[in-house]
């Protein structure tokens, strides 16, 4: 959350002229819920229940970019699934660079926007601690503070030709 997934992954679409779609919005579609409401009436299992469904239904389409939440790689043996399926990217970004995102930008995130700025501190180190170790198995790890979508497209690129 707050490493710029979404924003990250609509540029690099445009670079690679591949389609885009993010998690987040095909479980609002399919649930007709905001992700905020959804949280609010059935909490993060079910979410995160329905979150692996709308991952697997990617595979259905072709040579595309998905974003997807924070949480998702560690869920179950999604990264795995991720990994095995398509090329992965982990958006490295250290707690202060989470935070100084997400304390501006807390409203429609249900795990953080309750919480207040040493809460949020805490909670961004403690996902950090859990997390890294699952996002570390991405096929290409790219530190967010630096990002360059050009850049992060080439590599993607020769990557894909690695395999």
């Amino acid at each position: 959350m707050g490493s710029g997934k979404s924003k990250t992954g609509e540029a690099l679409a445009k670079i690679l002229k591949i389609p885009f779609v993010d998690t987040d919005t095909l479980i609002e579609n399919k649930t007709a819920l905001s992700i905020s409401e959804f949280f609010e009436l059935n909490g993060e299992e079910p979410f995160r229940k329905i979150e692996q469904e709308v991952l697997h239904s990617t595979t259905s389409l072709d040579n595309i970019i998905v974003a997807t939440g924070g949480g998702t790689p560690c869920y179950k043996d999604n990264m795995e699934w991720m990994n095995h399926n398509g090329i992965t990217v982990y958006l490295e970004a250290n707690s202060g660079l989470l935070f100084h995102r997400l304390a501006i930008s807390k409203a429609g995130r249900p795990l953080i926007e309750k919480l207040n700025d040493v809460e949020l501190m805490e909670q961004i180190s403690g996902a950090l601690a859990i997390r890294t170790p699952i996002y570390s198995k991405a096929d290409i790890s790219y530190k967010a503070a630096n990002l360059n979508v050009k850049e992060l497209a080439e590599k993607i690129k020769i990557f894909k030709k690695s395999i």
